[in-house]
Order: structure tokens, then sequence, then C-alpha cells
């Protein structure tokens, strides 16, 4: 079964860029993808631009409305994502606990819904 591991953090707690700490997150990041290839879980992962760059949509009324940033006013913002398919939830968390990221905010595990 596949599983999202949607990666939350608040940028004032994140390590500042260049930093001993965050190139230590970095090398986190390497070395839980290496663990994730190395056992066949690996689907996708990627970090997303800053939640400035973001653009919402929505319909109402038939017409698309667009708004800058995010929807949802929160101190966590979405950074990155990663796609696993596992055996269960245990062992999806089990990966997801390799985020460096939960150190600086949550790592939220959704199974993936199957259509058709």
């Amino acid at each position: 079964m596949q599983y999202i591991a949607l990666i939350y953090g608040d940028p004032d707690l994140l390590p500042e860029h260049g930093s001993d700490e965050s190139n230590a997150m970095m090398q986190g990041y390497f070395a839980a993808n290496e663990v994730y290839k190395r056992d066949g879980v690996f689907v996708a992962g990627e970090p997303l631009e800053p939640v400035s760059t973001a653009t919402s949509l929505r319909i109402r009324g038939g017409k698309t409305e667009t708004m800058d940033g995010p929807f949802a006013e929160t101190k966590e913002q979405l950074g990155g994502f990663y796609i696993f398919d596992c055996a269960d939830l245990d062992a999806a968390l089990k990966y997801a606990a390799l985020i460096p990221g939960a150190k600086y905010g949550t790592v939220e595990v959704r199974p993936i819904m199957v259509l058709g």
C-alpha cells in the first residue's frame, strides 16, 4: 500500500540555511533517502518552494478564484512530501520517523486511496 508523508514545519523553528544545524539536517535527508531506496519503499519525494510562492484556487458559483499563499492560516507550513510503498502503516511510520523535519514540525502519514 502507498502512504504519503506530508512534512510540515514552522519556518521560524527551522535552522538557518547554511548553518551547521541546517547542513546536518540535509545530511539526514540524504541518509533517509538512501534507506528508502535500499529498502525499496521509495516512490517519490520532493521539497516544496516556500509557502510565499503558493497560489490557492477554488471555484465558487462557477467562477474560479485564485489567491496568493496558502488557504489555511497556520504556523506550520507544508514543506515537502514522500510517498512510500509499504506493507502497512507501522512500516510507513517507521520510515516517516527518519524524516529530519519531524524535529522541527510534524509529519502527517496517510494512506493513499486506491480508486477503481
